[in-house]
């Protein structure tokens, strides 16, 4: 069994101690304990924690995007 879990709101693996399932519209998904916390907060902090995922995110996305436009050729 792995030890991390893969959660869907920040698209991150955490410990799965840090890990809690949840409800959603679409059926049980595992959360950070971090990013329900943050959803609970107050809205300056809440709209951070969402500021800081969605840049990881973007930076993620174009790093995938340069590796893809420039592939690199064996030797």
């Amino acid at each position: 069994m792995a030890s991390t879990v893969y959660c869907y709101h920040c698209k991150a693996a955490h410990p799965r101690e840090d890990m809690r399932m949840i409800v959603t519209k679409n059926g049980k998904r595992w959360r950070c304990v971090h990013s329900i916390e943050a959803a609970k907060a107050d809205i300056v902090k809440r709209d951070a924690f969402g500021r800081k995922v969605s840049e990881k995110n973007k930076l993620e996305a174009q790093a995938k995007i340069r590796i893809r436009s420039n592939p690199v050729e064996p030797v």
